[in-house]
Order: structure tokens, then sequence, then C-alpha cells
């Protein structure tokens, strides 16, 4: 576990696991780069998991695995020669066949939502499987539904062909040999030869839309780590404003620490676009008000402006929204708008602070919680609630303090798919503490003994809970909520 100091040092263009999904669209490169896609094959064969399949190890959320092991097995199938590739291979379809069973459940057994572009990357994974005779029967059974959505999704889209401007782009690997008419080719890449900042979508470009091109395939050498690649790179932007959000939470900062602290402002300040915000990558193309409302709301915690505007330019009728084209909107985006706007000194009263409100409420469990399209646990967002929400509706955030109470282990900490975790603890600590420190009441013990479970299981590694195509985990983000809530 590092130290502030550590971690504020080590902040740079981003530090996150690899992940099966990206590592096996990069093994698909054997013709173009046999060494880049021989480390792929090589990752991939030493993180299958237990029962055959490929994903998230501690945390089985169905549509990671799905595209994950799809993802694996069409990869081998292309480029795997080895006898152990074919044993792998027959692992993974008793995995699938296993996933596929439960796949109605699966379907709609994930609150938090799909998986970023699955509605669009499934259905291409599992008509190349059914064309390479990995999979027959089970096709129908893994998408179920999934056509109504892609429909939904492409209509967002309104024939727009699909640039780096939109943020399809993410998922250009659903337009699979077929359908290449959906992408504007020739503006596609980032300037750091990425599409997307998304490095299976990447590896997708240099395999089928621009066969060894040499800006991509130099994107996917410089992020590659032990044969493997992460999930996107690089997010520059997202690691700093989230690390910086939850050391805004607190007070004081040594000498040193506030050097750091504002050397990252001056990084953040200088990539802000007024009017329009910042994106999770200054090298992305993409623009979106999670990212913004985050680092407005930092920017403003220590000291410096950001334009307002940049904000309002994402409100609907209901809600804001995260970006254009979106499908359904998020609890997680709104929140942190709402945070962003109480720093610049919107009242209770603003019809933008009501709408949010009233947001939050229409899409409340019963029991007092939300859940959030880009993270798997409850926690992560119904603490922000309380965080963000104190001076607006105490109500709301009485609600869910209950709601985390009521969950807490009996040793102190809290986790929600049947296993204690730090960062979900961290989470909830962090609410219970600034609940507290705003002058309410928390019954006796239960912050200490939170906090001590916390102290001695700190360390990572960390389960995956933050989703993007698939579930990965940000390791300095998650640090910085540990830390936090241990300093509060």
């Amino acid at each position: 576990m590092r130290t502030m100091i550590e971690l504020l040092r080590d902040m740079s263009l981003g530090t996150m696991s690899n992940t099966a999904y990206d590592t096996a669209w990069v093994a698909r490169l054997g013709d173009i780069d046999h060494d880049m896609s021989s480390h792929a094959l090589e990752w991939i064969g030493e993180n299958q998991l237990h029962d055959g399949s490929w994903g998230a190890r501690n945390v089985y959320y169905y549509h990671d695995r799905v595209v994950s092991t799809l993802s694996a097995m069409i990869a081998l199938t292309h480029q795997g020669r080895r006898a152990r590739d074919k044993k792998q291979i027959e692992n993974g379809l008793l995995a699938l066949e296993q996933i596929t069973d439960n796949a109605t459940q699966g379907l709609s057994s994930a609150p938090s939502g799909p998986t970023v572009g699955f509605e669009l990357i499934a259905p291409t994974l599992v008509a190349e499987a059914e064309k390479l005779g990995i999979i027959k029967q089970q096709g129908d059974r893994i998408l179920g539904r999934l056509k109504k959505l892609r429909e939904i999704k492409m209509a967002k889209l309104a024939g727009l062909k699909i640039n780096r401007h939109i943020t399809a782009v993410f998922s250009a690997e659903m337009a699979g040999t077929d359908s290449t008419n959906l992408l504007d080719i020739d503006h596609l890449q980032e300037p750091n030869g990425s599409v997307g900042c998304s490095p299976s979508s990447t590896a997708y470009f240099a395999r089928y839309l621009k066969p060894g091109d040499e800006k991509a395939l130099n994107y996917l050498k410089s992020i590659s780590k032990d044969g493997g690649v992460p999930n996107f790179a690089p997010f520059d932007i997202f690691e700093r404003c989230w690390v910086l959000w939850n050391l805004s939470l607190l007070d004081n900062f040594k000498p040193e620490e506030t050097a750091l602290i504002e050397s990252h402002m001056d990084y953040l300040s200088q990539r802000w676009v007024p009017k329009t915000g910042i994106g999770f990558a200054s090298d992305c193309a993409m623009y979106d008000s999670d990212d913004t409302s985050v680092t407005q709301r930092v920017l403003l915690r220590f000291g410096r402006e950001a334009d307002i505007e940049s904000i309002l330019s994402y409100e609907e009728e209901k809600y804001f929204r995260c970006v254009q084209h979106e499908a359904s909107p998020s609890v997680g985006v709104n929140i942190h708008i709402l945070g962003a706007l109480k720093l610049a000194g919107f009242d209770r009263d603003h019809p933008s602070i009501q709408k949010i409100l009233n947001f939050l409420r229409e899409t409340r469990n019963e029991g007092g919680y939300w859940f959030d399209k880009w993270h798997v646990s409850p926690y992560y967002i119904t603490s922000h609630v309380v965080i963000e929400c104190l001076e607006y509706d105490l109500q709301l955030c009485q609600g869910a303090i209950d709601w985390i109470l009521k969950n807490q282990s009996a040793n102190g900490a809290w986790g929600y798919f049947g296993f204690p975790t730090a960062e979900e603890t961290a989470f909830c600590l962090q609410a219970l503490k600034i609940w507290r420190r705003n002058g309410n009441p928390v019954p006796e013990g239960r912050i200490e003994m939170a906090s001590m479970w916390l102290s001695e299981n700190a360390k990572p590694p960390y389960p995956w809970m933050w989703i993007a195509k698939t579930l990965y985990y940000p390791e300095l983000i998650i640090q910085s909520s540990i830390m936090t809530a241990l300093a509060l």
C-alpha cells in the first residue's frame, strides 16, 4: 500500500489490470506481429480461470465472462497451435456451456447493467464463434434480447459513421468483418495510434481495417505488460481526477503533498476545454460528463477555475447524460455532477439540483441504495450519494446510511459479492465518517471496527469491480479511497 506521497508521484498515464478480452484481440495479430501475438497467447494461457472461463477472478459478472471467454477462445482457435491450446479451448467450451445455461438469469441479474458495448460486441463474437465451429447451439441463449438492444443503440447513432469523436469508437470491433461500412476508417485513430484508447479496438483496426498499421502496433507495444494489455489506456485524466476526488475529502496536507497536488491541478487545468470539459484521457477525442464533473469538483476544491457551462451542456429533461448517443443514464454521473454544482454554489432550489435529486429518488432501490453502470458494487455510488447530498437532502442520505450500517459484517467490513473487500469497506467508511463529521450520529464502535479491519486488509491485489468492456481495477484510485477512508 502506497503512502500519499508515493501515490501522488506514481500518478501518470494510469495503472490498471490486464484483461483477457483485450489481450485476446492482440493475440489475433499472429500474421502481423508474431512476437506480440505469442506473448498475448501466453498471457491468455496463464490466466484461464479454474472453471475454464476467462474474466474477472473474484467477481462473477455474466457479461464480463461471456465476452472474455468468447474472445479468448476465438484467439486460441485462430492462433493456438499447441496441445495445451486445444485443451484450453475444450475447457472453455465446458465453461461456456455452463455460462449459457444461466444466460437468461445472467442477462437479467446484473443490476449495474451490461458491460460497455456488450449489446454491440457480443453478437459479433457469437457470429464469429459460430463460423469457427466453436459454438453451435448456444448463440440464441447468449444473445437473448440483445438484438433489440443493439437496434436501440444503433438508432441512437442515427446513421452516423463512427469516427474518433463518437463514443461507439471505443467498441469499433463490433463491426467485425461484415459491417465495416459503419466505420469512418480514415478517422478512427487518435494521435497516439489507438482507436478510442482501446487496445481491443486498436488490435481489431491493425488486424482487419489497416493491417499492420505502424502507429496502431506501436501503441499496443507501448501499453503491453507481461504480454497482456488493459481495458483502456492511457487514462491519465480519469486516474488523476478520481484520486484527487478522494483526497479532496481531507482537510489538511503536508507541504510536499500540497506541492504534488498542485502539479496535478496544473495538469488538469491545462487540459480543460471551456464549454466542453474533459475526457478520461488527454489523448482521446471523446468527452464525458463524469470525468468533467469530477475534474471540475477537484479544480474548485483546490482553488482553481472551471466553467459551469461544460457541465450544463450535458443536461437533459430529467437527468444529466454521460455522453452523446447514450442508451441509459448513470446514477454516478448525476451524483458527481451534483457535487460539482454544489461547489459552484448552486442552492437546493435550483432547477438542475432538483432535477438530480428527483432522479436519485426515482432510481433508488427499496432498501435505500443505488447501483451505477460504471461499478458493480452498490456501495460505490451509495457512499457517493451520502458524501455529495448531505447539504441537499438529509432524508435521502439517512436511508443510505441505514442501509450501509445494516449490511456491515460482524468483522466490520463490507462486501456485496459474499466476501469482504477493502474497496467496498473504504467506500462505506468514507460515507460514515463524513456523515459523523457533519454532526450526524453513528452507532458506537461501528466506524472503529471498520477502520481496524481496513487497516489490516488494505494491500492489493483487489477484486475487479469497475465496469468498462469488461471488469477491471484501477489500482491507484482504489488505494486513494482506502487511504482517505482511514485518514478522515
